[in-house]
């Protein structure tokens, strides 16, 4: 598999720099982080060589893809929810339940991370800017942005001509 094809780097670049102002991906496991970004990689390198219809599929997939923060949502909805039921049914003692998933969602809102998030990372769920890399690499092997080329050289050649270079 060739990983020199410039959208790849271009790819392997982003990943650092999202690293940065993504606390989701400062905080996760480095084994499991690795390994969430060699898949992306490789998908994209994959794509390289892929017909039009194969990017086509993958950016619809990409659309529908969930990210971590949308399954640790639901999650801790579907753990308070049962917590609260059980409590109706079966005691108090339940009520631990919502509790728990209250005090790991105030932790994910303040730090970026709870424990159940390290879980699904490690289940290979992945940040919304992570999704949103591939979907821009997979659109831009396809020719989405080949426009924005063309328009941007064009308007470098109009601006050089009118300043006289």
């Amino acid at each position: 598999m060739d990983h020199t094809h410039p959208l790849v780097l271009a790819v392997l670049r982003e990943l650092d720099d999202i690293t940065v102002v993504d606390r989701v991906r400062q905080l996760t496991d480095l084994r499991a982080q690795e390994r969430l970004d060699a898949e992306l990689v490789s998908r994209v390198a994959q794509l390289a060589l892929a017909p039009r219809p194969a990017l086509t599929a993958r950016i619809s997939e990409l659309e529908r893809e969930w990210d971590v923060e949308r399954v640790l949502e639901v999650n801790a909805a579907l753990v308070g929810g049962w917590g609260v039921l059980l409590a109706a049914t079966g005691g108090r003692r339940w009520l631990v339940l919502p509790a728990a998933v209250t005090a790991f969602l105030f932790q994910h809102a303040i730090r970026g991370w709870c424990p159940p998030l390290e879980l699904f990372r490690r289940m290979g769920w992945r940040t919304r800017r992570e999704i949103d890399l591939e979907l821009h690499a997979v659109k831009a092997l396809r020719g989405d942005y080949d426009h924005l080329r063309t328009r941007a050289d064009g308007g470098i050649q109009r601006a050089n001509a009118a300043a006289g270079y």
